[in-house]
Order: structure tokens, then C-alpha cells, then sequence
């Protein structure tokens, strides 16, 4: 009894507490599933269950490729695949985000370079950071030695944060001038659904603004999104920051985008995360498809 009541306590604090739960049978499953993908992760780093895709950025203008985001994919041996969106904040409770990002960083750089010594244009890759990077002390260190060890230049990486982690860092502006110093690309990830404040905008060494998706998704559904997005391509350009919007699936937000002078775009209109040896077959056509 004490056992299910502190699971039902757990249910109450993750909706904000402040409220009430009953015990049932679903969170016992919840809790074992969380339980195993914590043990799981640990062991799969070290098993080599662990893989990344690729989603190809495109140039709205041209239709060409000018870069991918790494994405981290997980099947696991007796679960099979599991999603990123269960894996990831389970692998930040439990600290495991910190060997899962320096794998995905070093992997990341080093398959970077690969794609540029077999002849394919020079692009950036975009890595995700999480909050418990970020304030890693020997985050730029991270940085240095996977760059260093893979041989690719600062400028073909580019790394993605949150605007609740500059948020609830206090040294941001210190660790993002030492990354930028050496010649990094940094952009804000999902911007729009965070709280910080617009000076941020100013005060940190940032080039690119990524707009949520769920903004460009419902840009023709609804009229305050489509406002929303139209006014960050816009500010974003005021402030000569490069902007670029995710979650693109169809012509008709394509459409939207192009008129409202859009940088750059991704989303499944164009391809969807894809296994490295798939990024060479890409760069042979003349265009992606859609564009």
C-alpha cells in the first residue's frame, strides 16, 4: 500500500502537485517501462544499441541541402524502438544524457568529416544540448576533443539550445562566448515555446532561430500561429539572424514560408531522419524531393 501511494504521489508532483491521484494498475506498468529504459540506456551505450539519423536542412531559395540535424535513435533488444520523446527526459532524471550526448557528439563530427573527405559539399551538422551539458564545466573541452579528434573545422558544427536552458543557466553568456569563440555555430532550438525574454536575443552570440513546429504546423489552421511566425521571420532578420523552420510536411506551408522570406526549412515535405549512408545518395540528386 505504501508502495502504490508513493506512485500515486509521484503522478500528483510530475502534474504540478497541489491535486490528487488514485493508484491504478497503468502506473505500476509506467513505472516498471521507466525502470527498465533507465537500466536499459546505461547498457546500450555500452552495447552499441544506439544509433543517429540525419534530417536534411534545406535552403528555401535554392532547394538545396545546406545542412543535417543529428538525430540519437535507440532499439532496444527486447523492447525494440523507442521513441526519443520517452528516452531522452528519462536519460536527463537519471544523468545518462551526458555519456548519450558525448556519444552523439562524437559520432555526429566524425561522420561529418567522413561525408566531406568521400567528396560531399561542405554543410554543418546540428547537435541538440541538454540543459546538462549546458552546465557542464568541460562542455567547450567536449567540444574541442571531438573536433580535434575528428578533424572537422568549428564552422561545420553547429549546436542547439533551448531557451530554458540559457534560461536557467547562470553562466550562459560565458560558456556561449566560449563556444562561439571557437568559431561554432550556435542557434536557439524551439523558439517561441520557452518564457525567456526577448533581450536574450541581444545579449547572446546566437545565429540562427529555430521556430517550433508546432507553429509551422498549424500555420493555415490557425491565424495567430501563422502571425507568430511570420513576425519571428521578421524580427529574426531585423536582428540579422538566420531563422529556420522545423515540422515543414506540406507545399502549402512551404508556400507560406517562401513568402515570408524564410531562411531555411526541415520537416518531413522534404525527408525524414535518415541513416547516414542514405545523406550520399541525397547530395547525388539534383534536388530533394517536394522542392
Amino acid at each position: 500500500m505504501i508502495k502504490n501511494a508513493d506512485l500515486a504521489l509521484y503522478r500528483v508532483k510530475e502534474e504540478g502537485k497541489n491535486n490528487y491521484q488514485f493508484f491504478t494498475k497503468d502506473m505500476n506498468e509506467e513505472v516498471s517501462r521507466r525502470s527498465k529504459i533507465a537500466i536499459g540506456l546505461r547498457k546500450g551505450l555500452d552495447r552499441g544499441e544506439f544509433t543517429i539519423n540525419y534530417q536534411p536542412q534545406i535552403d528555401i531559395k535554392t532547394g538545396k541541402i545546406i545542412g543535417v540535424e543529428a538525430l540519437v535513435r535507440w532499439v532496444h533488444p527486447h523492447m525494440g524502438p523507442i521513441s526519443p520523446g520517452e528516452f531522452i527526459p528519462i536519460a536527463e532524471e537519471t544523468g545518462t544524457i551526458i555519456q548519450l550526448g558525448e556519444f552523439v557528439m562524437r559520432n555526429a563530427c566524425l561522420q561529418n568529416k567522413a561525408w566531406q573527405d568521400a567528396g560531399l559539399p561542405k554543410f554543418r551538422v546540428a547537435i541538440n544540448i541538454s540543459s546538462r551539458q549546458f552546465s557542464q564545466t568541460n562542455l567547450s573541452d567536449l567540444v574541442h576533443s571531438a573536433l580535434t579528434d575528428s578533424g572537422l573545422e568549428p564552422k561545420y558544427l553547429e549546436l542547439e539550445l533551448t531557451e530554458s536552458i540559457i534560461q536557467g543557466s547562470t553562466s550562459a553568456v560565458a560558456t556561449m562566448m566560449e563556444l562561439k569563440a571557437m568559431g561554432i555555430h550556435l542557434s536557439i532550438d524551439d523558439f517561441g515555446t520557452g518564457y525567456s525574454s526577448l533581450s536574450y536575443l541581444k545579449l547572446f552570440p546566437i545565429n540562427t532561430l529555430k521556430i517550433d513546429q508546432y507553429f509551422t504546423r498549424n500555420i493555415h489552421v490557425d491565424v495567430k500561429d501563422a502571425a507568430l511566425v511570420d513576425t519571428i521571420i521578421r524580427m529574426a532578420h531585423n536582428l540579422e539572424l538566420n531563422v529556420i523552420a522545423e515540422g515543414v510536411e506540406t507545399n502549402e506551408q512551404l508556400d507560406f514560408l517562401k513568402e515570408r522570406q524564410c531562411d531555411q526549412a526541415q520537416g518531413y515535405y522534404f525527408n525524414r531522419p535518415l541513416p547516414a549512408e542514405d545523406i550520399l545518395r541525397l547530395y547525388g540528386d539534383p534536388a530533394p524531393a517536394g522542392v
